[in-house]
């Protein structure tokens, strides 16, 4: 039988054969082994595997080293340019390391995530990195870290892109304090009646309580968010009542749904509202809009994130820079680093525009 005719699949010791190597060297070559190979039988082996038109049996690989050259990353919601930012850094990293990415959405689901993590064990991925919003409490909390921990037992390595009290590593982001810096420099501009945009589940009362407390530890992405600029506010000696804390979804729609209900309560005095993360702000603006208020000329509005669609957005955006880009590629790093690993604070950045001129 010819080639031409050949049905089944050309195996490795077809390469072998045709590079008149052992079946050891083509191994070492094709299945990126760690045991150095004389440079002229690789360019046999590469050559011949061309010519076959041989493909590595990954599946395989994976049983014989016990993980593969993907790495998982699960992200909330794919279409949110906050994580298709980290996913950006991901996948750069993961390029320059030989690395393939498989990214997954949890629809901020903490029970999918934890049937993703599950699926992603069974496929021996080398590293997954997990981008999704923390919540505290969460009911799936302990069974994620079930998963987790026989993920690690079995060589992989988990890395969490938050601050969190799970024993894994993990990438912690300054979102406390970037949010109570903006704050300060927005009650430095002169506003005072301040509202607030929160994530979904925020308990307002509790939330205007815990203002003057610093220590957050225990808190996820937009609890953070909230204690920081809340704080900032009461510090300067103009506490955010409670009912303008408004929680809404993490998302465009959430954002103008909040906006339209903050303005529903009443908008006497408020000056400033703030959006925990940017695409809830700019949801804001457009209910602004619908309502006729003008976006940083009646009402200053600032967000967090400084994500890249902010270029187009009318006025442009007052809020907090997180190097997004630069943390998926540190979490990526984090997985791949050897011993006892650990990341520093990725710090944040105030950035002033025109949707907060000052009063």
């Amino acid at each position: 039988m010819t080639d031409l005719e050949r049905t089944s699949p050309v195996t490795l010791h077809d390469v072998a054969r045709e590079a008149g190597v052992s079946l050891a060297t083509a191994s070492r070559t094709l299945n990126g082994s760690t045991r150095n190979v004389k440079e002229s039988n690789r360019q046999l082996v590469l050559a011949a595997a061309e010519r076959l038109g041989y493909t590595a049996n990954t599946s395989a690989q994976a049983v014989a080293r016990g993980t593969t050259t993907t790495v998982a990353l699960l992200v909330g919601d794919i279409a949110d340019p906050y994580f298709s930012s980290i996913a950006a850094g991901v996948v750069d990293a993961a390029a320059s390391n030989g690395l393939i990415v498989t990214m997954a959405q949890t629809s901020r689901d903490t029970a999918r995530e934890v049937e993703l993590v599950r699926a992603m064990r069974g496929q021996r991925a080398r590293a997954i990195v997990l981008a999704a919003s923390r919540r505290a409490p969460d009911p799936h909390t302990a069974a994620l870290h079930a998963e987790l921990a026989a993920y690690e037992a079995a060589g992989g390595r988990a890395v969490f892109i938050t601050s969190t009290d799970a024993p894994f590593r993990a990438v912690p982001l300054d979102n406390h304090g970037g949010a109570r810096e903006l704050g300060e420099r927005l009650h430095r501009l002169g506003y005072r009646n301040a509202a607030v945009l929160a994530g979904p589940g925020t308990d307002p009362a509790a939330a205007a309580a815990r203002a003057a407390d610093t220590t957050t530890a225990g808190l996820r992405t937009s609890g953070d968010r909230l204690a920081g600029f809340t704080a900032a506010f009461a510090s300067a000696g103009s506490p955010i009542p409670a009912d303008r804390i408004i929680p809404a979804a993490f998302t465009r729609d959430g954002g103008y749904e909040g906006m339209r209900e903050l303005a529903e309560r009443g908008l006497d005095g408020v000056d400033l509202v703030f959006a925990v993360n940017d695409v809830m702000a700019v949801g804001a603006m457009s209910a602004m809009r619908d309502l006729g208020i003008e976006p940083g000329t009646d009402i200053g509005v600032a967000g967090f994130d400084d994500i890249p669609t902010l270029r187009d957005v009318t006025p442009r955006l007052t809020t907090v820079r997180l190097p997004l880009e630069e943390v998926g590629a540190k979490a990526l790093a984090l997985a791949l680093a050897d011993g006892d690993a650990s990341a520093e604070l990725v710090s944040t950045e105030v950035i002033v525009r025109e949707s907060t001129p000052g009063r």
